[in-house]
């Protein structure tokens, strides 16, 4: 019996296969790292033959483990990088550049000649994105214009321009779906937010031809079927596909307006769902598609907002300033000192994101005196890391109109019991970790078994959606004031 999801995590730095049963658990899990490309500094690309190669090798590697036979997969679900964006041939299927991805900053200039020149209201409106260069749009605007034979190519109508879930479905289905969902469509600022179709103002703003680009689809549908790939039978349909943080939205449960995830990784993302209308942000927050389920199925959105630097803060502190000798060190550190004895650390190590936008600014570290130990600083950058993700989550709730419900938490420093402790006090809201800590494979696999009727509705996966530790609020009203006000001093002289 077909009773298993196989789900493709296809990240930044590697991919992850893995095997879901009909009760929501993974059962097995495979990652393959990939190389980076850095051509010039701020430049950072991928080969698509690697991404397509270390899902290919995560597929065997997943299979070998059996779990289940190939024959008893039901369907695919995919989960992405976002906003990285490739183009290929249609005619072989062969990439034509280097992908760009979504950190890299080559179109910096471009993007700020269209502010200047009065869009960005207008991107925004459209798309519910800021003008740029993190989104799609800019970076298929420089391919198109970079890359060698493409007039050629382009005339012939072999070029296919996409986002890597776009590309993995080419691929998996043997050239026969160019398709991408609403909630990666959602981040090239190409789509119309309320028509959920390509905009052709921002087409013609980004110079990006239409007949180039993927048929947007819901999120659980039939996206494709498998055609000669290697080690699968062909015509296993894919059924769910959507960008990472949105993937971890749906993997969390999120299915009411007010309910939100934040995702610990190198930065912090968090999304909040906010029903079935597009939310324009008064507070400097991003809005997106969060999924679509079915044809008939309204798009259900969110509100969104990154800290750049979360993770990332801890990493800085074992290779930068060499304090600790590995990331889960820095807890048992922080815990030498009652509190941050007065140190602030802001990480704006590569400028400040949400609800900020202040590409500018650096980090400081500020309070220092004689009395200052390693563990307060270390104890200064969990509160910065927490911190940071409240002020983006107050500025939700402003957007709102409405109090947050409990923040439901994951990613790799999630596992940080003071961290996360720390997040219930200085945000007074609780905060709950699922039992299934990989949200983003978990997130594409109910997708995908919604789209084939494994799971009847959203209603079935919260019934198997599992808490593993909670976290209620033990800081005053009081204290957690007097704890923002010393934060908001600090952030004021970062960002003078």
């Amino acid at each position: 019996m077909a009773d298993f999801i196989l789900a493709i995590d296809q990240g930044t730095t590697g991919s992850t296969v893995a095997l879901m049963d009909s009760a929501g658990k993974v059962r097995a899990s495979v990652n393959n790292e990939f190389p980076q490309v850095y051509p010039k500094p701020g430049w950072v690309e991928h080969r698509p033959d690697e991404i397509w190669g270390s899902v290919l090798k995560g597929i065997r590697a997943v299979l070998r483990k059996k779990v289940c036979k190939a024959a008893d997969i039901a369907a695919i679900g995919i989960t992405n990088q976002r906003e990285t964006s490739l183009l290929w041939d249609r005619q072989s299927g062969d990439p034509l550049n280097n992908a760009i991805v979504w950190q890299c900053r080559r179109t910096t200039d471009f993007c700020e000649k269209l502010k200047s020149a009065g869009h960005e209201r207008d991107v925004r409106r459209r798309t519910g994105l800021v003008l740029d260069p993190y989104f799609s749009a800019s970076k298929f605007r420089w391919l198109l214009n970079n890359t060698s034979g493409i007039s050629r190519l382009r005339r012939a109508g072999r070029v296919a321009a996409g986002t890597v879930d776009s590309y993995l479905i080419w691929q998996l289905s043997g050239g026969k779906s160019h398709v991408t969902d609403v909630s990666n469509a959602s981040r090239t600022s190409l789509m119309n937010l309320k028509t959920c179709a390509w905009d052709r103002k921002m087409l013609d703003l980004f110079e990006v031809p239409v007949d180039i680009l993927p048929r947007i689809a819901p999120s659980s549908a039939e996206l494709g079927r498998t055609q000669g790939v290697p080690g699968l039978p062909d015509d296993i349909p894919i059924t769910g596909v959507a960008g990472d943080q949105q993937a971890a939205l749906f993997g969390q449960a999120c299915f009411a307006p007010g309910d939100a995830k934040c995702t610990f990784g190198t930065g912090s993302f968090i999304l909040m769902n906010t029903g079935s209308e597009p939310l324009q942000s008064d507070a400097g927050l991003l809005t997106t598609v969060a999924w679509q389920l079915g044809e008939q199925g309204k798009p259900v959105f969110a509100l969104e907002g990154g800290a750049f630097i979360c993770g990332a803060a801890v990493q800085w502190l074992r290779d930068g300033l060499k304090i600790i000798k590995n990331a889960p060190a820095v807890e048992a550190l922080a815990r030498e000192v009652p509190d941050h004895g007065g140190v602030e650390f802001v990480p704006a190590l590569t400028g400040l994101g949400a609800p900020h936008w202040a590409p500018e600014a650096r980090g400081t570290l500020t309070g220092l005196t004689r009395g200052t130990q390693w563990g307060h600083i270390a104890r200064a950058t969990l509160d910065a890391m927490a911190l940071q993700n409240a002020d983006i989550l107050r500025a939700m709730e402003s957007d709102l109109g409405k109090r947050m419900k409990p923040l439901r938490v994951d990613g790799g420093a999630a596992a940080n019991n003071l961290l996360m402790q720390t997040q219930a006090d200085v945000l007074g809201r609780k905060l709950i970790r699922p039992q299934v800590i990989e949200t983003t494979v978990a997130g594409a696999c109910y997708l995908a078994g919604l789209g084939v009727g494994m799971w009847q509705s959203p209603k079935d996966i919260r019934d198997i959606w599992q808490v593993e530790s909670e976290f209620s609020v033990a800081m005053s009203t009081g204290a957690r004031r007097k704890r923002q006000v010393s934060w908001n001093k600090a952030l004021e002289r970062t960002l003078l």
